[in-house]
Order: C-alpha cells, then sequence, then structure tokens
C-alpha cells in the first residue's frame, strides 16, 4: 500500500488514523471491510447506516468508532412515542431574563448513534433530514449549527421485525452509505464465545483521535489525485445504473460526486496517495444499493442491481 507523504499529511495524522482503525478492528472481529467502510464514510463527510439483525454487533460497531473517533457523542435510542423535540432540542421560556432559551437535544454531538432509526415514526425521523444535509437545525424559527464534524451512525432492523417503518428515499439519500455486518466466522465466533464481551472492552478504549484531526482527515481525502481513467469508470458505473432495465431511476449527479469523494475516503483509510478502480470497487455497492429503485416486476433489490453493474462494468 502507498502511504500518504509526511508533506502533505505528517506521519502522526496517518498513524492516529491507522490507530484507530485498529482499535475498532479489536472489538469487531473479523469484519475489517466493514470497518473500513465506516470510516470512509466519516472522512467522505457522510452518514452510515448499518442494517442487519439484532445481536450482531450494530451497536457495539457504533459505539466503537465513537469513542475511536473522539469528540463529545450522543446515543439516541429511537421508539415509536419519541417526538422530534426529543432529538433536536426545545425552546424553553425563562422568566428571568423573560425571554426564550434553546436547549439543545443530544443530536448536538460530534457523533451520533441513531440506535434502531426505523423504530421511530415518519415524523421523528424526518427530523434529522436537515441536520445531516445541512449540518443544522431549525428550531422555532431559528437556526443552529451543529458541531463539527457531525456524523450520524444509524443502526436500522429488518423491515419485518414488528414495530419498524421503512425509512423514506429522502432519508435514506441522507446516508452515504449503507452496509451490513452479518454472521462472523466460526473461528472468530470462537473468540466471541470465549474472550471477554466486547462491551467491556470497550469501557477501556482511548480516542485515537479527536475532532480537529478529523477534520483535517476530511480535508486530506478531498485532496487525494482521481486520474481520468479512474473518473471514466465512476462515470461508467453511474451511467450503467441509468440505463438498466430493472432500474427506475439511476444514480444522480449529487451521488456521482459522493461515489468520488467515498473512494477518496476509502484510499486514504487504506494509506493510498491517490484513488484506484479498487477503491471505487469496494465503495459502490454500499453507496449505490439503497439508492436505486428497481421496478417491481424485475424481481431484484438495489443490491443486486448494483452488484451485476459492478460485475458487468469493464474495469480500467
Amino acid at each position: 500500500m502507498n502511504k500518504p507523504s509526511t508533506a502533505r499529511s505528517g506521519a502522526p495524522l496517518a498513524e492516529d488514523l491507522a490507530r484507530a482503525r485498529a482499535t475498532v478492528n479489536e472489538i469487531i472481529v473479523d469484519k475489517g471491510e466493514v470497518i473500513d467502510l465506516a470510516f470512509s464514510a466519516l472522512l467522505a463527510g457522510g452518514h452510515l447506516l448499518i442494517e442487519d439483525l439484532p445481536g450482531v454487533g450494530k451497536t457495539t460497531l457504533a459505539q466503537a468508532l465513537s469513542l475511536a473517533v473522539g469528540g463529545d457523542w450522543q446515543r439516541i435510542q429511537f421508539t415509536s412515542d419519541m417526538l422530534p423535540a426529543d432529538i433536536l432540542g426545545v425552546s424553553m421560556f425563562r422568566r428571568e431574563g423573560e425571554q426564550f432559551e434553546f436547549r439543545p437535544g443530544p443530536i448536538f454531538a460530534n457523533v451520533v448513534l441513531a440506535d434502531e432509526i426505523n423504530r421511530a415514526t415518519p415524523r421523528t425521523q424526518s427530523a434529522l433530514l436537515e441536520a445531516m444535509a445541512e449540518g443544522q437545525v431549525t428550531v422555532d424559527g431559528r437556526t443552529h449549527e451543529l458541531p463539527r464534524p457531525f456524523f450520524v451512525i444509524a443502526t436500522q432492523n429488518p423491515l419485518d421485525l414488528t414495530g419498524t417503518y421503512p425509512l423514506p428515499d429522502s432519508q435514506l439519500d441522507r446516508f452515504l452509505l449503507r452496509t451490513r455486518i452479518g454472521y462472523p466466522s466460526a473461528a472468530e465466533e470462537r473468540r466471541l464465545l470465549t474472550e471477554p464481551d466486547r462491551r467491556n472492552l470497550l469501557k477501556d478504549m482511548e480516542p485515537s483521535l479527536d475532532p480537529n484531526r478529523v477534520m483535517e482527515l476530511i480535508g486530506l481525502a478531498g485532496e487525494l489525485h482521481v486520474s481520468e481513467p479512474v473518473l471514466d469508470y465512476i462515470q461508467a458505473l453511474v451511467a450503467a445504473t441509468r440505463s438498466h432495465p430493472a432500474v427506475k431511476a439511476g444514480l444522480s449527479p449529487r451521488a456521482a460526486l459522493a461515489l468520488i469523494q467515498t473512494a477518496r475516503a476509502h484510499a486514504l483509510v487504506m494509506q493510498q496517495d491517490f484513488c484506484l478502480p479498487d477503491n471505487v470497487r469496494t465503495v459502490f455497492p454500499a453507496l449505490a444499493g439503497h439508492r436505486l429503485q428497481p421496478v417491481a416486476e424485475s424481481g431484484m433489490d438495489g443490491d443486486a442491481v448494483a452488484a451485476e453493474i459492478l460485475e458487468s462494468t469493464p474495469v480500467p
């Protein structure tokens, strides 16, 4: 792997990122690719949706990543009776000053764990739209800036489980990447059975980064070189989504820009100086699967379409 040059990033910054990855890998065993995608979403300035069955480590991964990143973080357990004010905050009237004072909600943090987001009603889910898209919230006509960086890690249970509400397309689009964890291998599951509880290991985690370092890394990711052949490859993948017979509508120009930025971020996570087609191939399924809307008659879902496009598009 090509490592970032010290002239551009400084060895300590690259080492801190590598240490953060290693720390999370100690907590979440046998899921290195998922962890790399999580860091890629962070360094691309986006948000991450983890969708899987209960008990496979969704919340533990989100907590480990939050602790490794450092800064302020909050966990919001979504329930069906939760209201938007429970997330954003409220304006309270102060008799002393005879004026309203805004009291921030738990969303005012560098890393927000939105646990089981699809257990909340659509009204409450929509409270996150402005925050995730623009890094701010508006309450009673006043706009409040969120801290930087601002990173939402949401977990979601499969929709066939009782008490879940599907995320609307507009909400799904706010998540840069969607990924699944899946079951561990037999060897790694044996480790889980014989070693200390991973939740206990979280208590001893020390942050490897801080908000300022994360913002530096986000800036570095945006500067990584993308060659013309890689840009051609990205455009070919996006064009294939728009012409695929099983898709109602392909990826938008905004999604194409997100693909470039996420591939750059993945290259930085992998300690490369420039973006390669492999970086694009790695992040494409997680970026495209939840954005593609297949026609009902096709019998395919967005993930299947993304996989087919990835297989059929020539790699430079």
